[in-house]
């Protein structure tokens, strides 16, 4: 979805069958508080990383119905005259609090909380739901890797391996992990994000001889570069980079086989052959698994793709939006495994003095028996009022510091891979 065009259309059918109803029998203007988040974390998970919050913000303020997407609503009879004639002027104009992007966050916690009527709230359901589920899980695999990597610079190379929107909105999100840089260059241009590439084996088959292609790419490029070395022989391809390039060359690609002992060797031919600066980077199907298990292994960077735009292995955070008060009175889901709680509610973060977490405590604004200590911490910050945003966006530096912040906080077992409770426990008051 392009920028500047409208998001009203990006929603389910059910949301204007809903809103007709509503408007029918006069319970549109009803005040409602809906919440987003999640049950549960995704299946050995131990904690989530908050994505898309600034999108949403973004997006709520373009959705408007103009002339096209109504005659779309009219000529496929989705909703009656009275209906579009609503629709005509909508804009939200409720209050928004939530998250700040970046932020940890725990099954049950109010990622975000919409305020307003029934008829404006319940429109944005479906685009507040894609939007936040995507950007969430794809940030929460991101902010895993980087940890698995402990230091070293990840590249986030998944383009082709989903849709092209989602691409840079999946290369944002890996941004604001702690990847060093994308190879995505609609995310340069759109956030400001670093760009990277090397080449694709294909320019190596291009040329007669790898030689060739490599003397090629130096000529271009300086000898700075970073050559595939795969294509054919691996310790030959070392042996005829250094050759074109010199003990000056940047860096060397492995893209298959086993990365761990091919690096190994590596390592060792580039300083045989005078090459000590020269780094490696691997790529090739990796996940946090595979990066943590090439901690010990002379690698250097990391180009991640597949399994970063698809969540790795969760591609959606599971997020629900749930209404949970009509006119200031508390209503809740009963339903078996999909309950939920009434009442507006607020979230803070409980920690030890020396800064790790404890829990996250989960209250209904109002309600009794909430006691706020010296190293308790809020967590919603408000993000519209009226339908107008409160406050600029935060920076993606911003972000990128909080996710840090964020994961220093947690108790060591918190991080670990393997699967586990959540780092935190979610205590419910009120």
């Amino acid at each position: 979805m392009r920028p500047g065009s409208s998001t009203a259309l990006l929603t389910d059918h059910y949301e204007l069958t809903m809103l007709t109803a509503a408007l029918a029998d006069g319970t549109a203007d009803r005040q409602c508080v809906f919440e987003l988040f999640a049950r549960r974390l995704p299946a050995g998970r131990r904690y989530g990383v908050v994505g898309g919050t600034a999108r949403a913000v973004e997006a709520i303020g373009r959705f408007r119905f103009g002339d096209d997407e109504l005659r779309e609503l009219a000529d496929r009879s989705v909703v009656d005259k009275a209906t579009l004639d609503w629709l005509a002027g909508y804009r939200f104009s409720g209050d928004v609090d939530g998250y700040p992007e970046g932020e940890l966050y725990f099954p049950g916690s109010p990622v975000l909380t919409v305020r307003g009527t029934f008829a404006e709230a319940v429109l944005l359901e479906t685009l507040l739901l894609s939007i936040m589920n995507h950007d969430t899980a794809i940030l929460s695999a991101a902010a895993r890797m980087v940890s698995a990597a402990n230091g070293r610079p990840i590249i986030e190379m998944g383009g082709r391996r989903t849709h092209e929107d989602a691409a840079v909105a999946s290369a944002r999100a890996a941004y604001l992990a702690g990847f060093a840089s994308t190879s995505n260059l609609e995310a340069g241009r759109s956030y400001g994000i670093p760009t990277a590439g090397t080449c694709a084996h294909a320019f190596t088959l291009l040329h007669d001889t790898e030689h060739a292609a490599f003397a090629a790419q130096v000529k271009a490029l300086g000898p700075g570069t970073t050559l595939l070395v795969d294509t054919y022989d691996i310790t030959r391809g070392i042996d005829t980079a250094i050759e074109v390039a010199g003990t000056g060359l940047g860096a060397i690609r492995i893209d298959s086989g086993d990365v761990g002992v091919l690096a190994r060797q590596a390592r060792e031919q580039l300083d045989r052959l005078g090459a000590r600066n020269t780094k490696i980077v691997v790529s090739g199907d990796l996940d946090e698994y595979a990066i943590a298990a090439l901690r010990a292994e002379p690698v250097d960077a990391y180009g991640v793709g597949t399994s970063l735009v698809t969540g790795s292995g969760a591609p959606t955070a599971g997020m629900v939006y749930k209404l949970v008060e009509v006119d200031r009175r508390p209503v809740a889901k009963r339903s078996s495994h999909k309950e939920s709680r009434g009442g507006r509610k607020a979230a803070l973060r409980r920690h030890k003095p020396t800064g790790t977490a404890l829990e996250e405590v989960v209250y209904v604004i109002g309600s009794d028996g909430l006691t706020v200590g010296e190293h308790d911490r809020e967590l919603q910050v408000p993000l519209l009022r009226d339908g107008e945003v409160v406050a600029p966006a935060a920076t993606l530096e911003e972000s990128r510091q909080r996710v840090r912040q964020g994961l220093v906080s947690l108790p060591w077992e918190g991080l670990k891979l393997s699967q586990g409770d959540p780092a935190i426990p979610t205590v419910h008051v009120g």
